[in-house]
């Protein structure tokens, strides 16, 4: 089975779990942390996903986490059915799908934004204010400096890509007169 579709099944039921109690926002941030543990350490990756190490003992690794966390009861069970199915390697997707669904539910966008140099707070502002004003929905802005760029900046909320910059501007002049 693809595992895009496994993520999607249990996030999705996840969802309807956190939809029903009103706890969906809590579940996916509580959910998001394990996932960033696993993603940030290959070590507690390979020991939690791999089978060689006693299911015990990965149980105990997961449980410490859990209560650091002070995890729901949600979240703490559908980790451990996780591990008891062998399917913790999907932990970081299903966390990735279940956000995804939140944002939609909730309507923001995730927007990333790059620029030739720094923008100043206020610029990030109306930036930002502009962005909700195209998509119609709360942006959660990122901003990343590229150099390349030259000049200028490129915005990609969710799936469209917004290019005002001066690399592509000059890519499409330079195209334009080779013809």
């Amino acid at each position: 089975m693809p595992q895009g579709s496994l993520a999607r099944r249990y996030a999705r039921a996840l969802m309807g779990i956190g939809m029903d109690s009103d706890t969906y926002s809590s579940i996916g941030s509580q959910l998001d942390i394990v996932a960033r543990a696993m993603k940030t350490s290959d070590e507690l990756t390979e020991t939690l996903t791999n089978p060689a190490f006693p299911r015990s003992d990965r149980q105990k690794i997961f449980e410490a986490i859990l209560d650091r966390i002070e995890a729901s009861p949600v979240v703490r069970n559908f980790i451990l059915l996780l591990l008891d199915r062998e399917r913790v390697a999907a932990l970081p997707d299903i966390s990735r799908e279940l956000n995804a669904m939140i944002d939609q539910h909730i309507g923001r966008v995730k927007a990333e934004v790059s620029s030739a140099a720094a923008l100043t707070k206020a610029q990030l502002t109306q930036l930002k204010t502009i962005l909700e004003t195209i998509s119609g929905k709360s942006v959660e802005l990122e901003n990343k400096e590229d150099p390349e760029l030259l000049g200028g900046m490129v915005a990609k909320v969710g799936d469209v890509v917004y290019d005002g910059s001066l690399r592509t501007q000059l890519s499409q002049i330079r195209h334009s007169l080779t013809k």
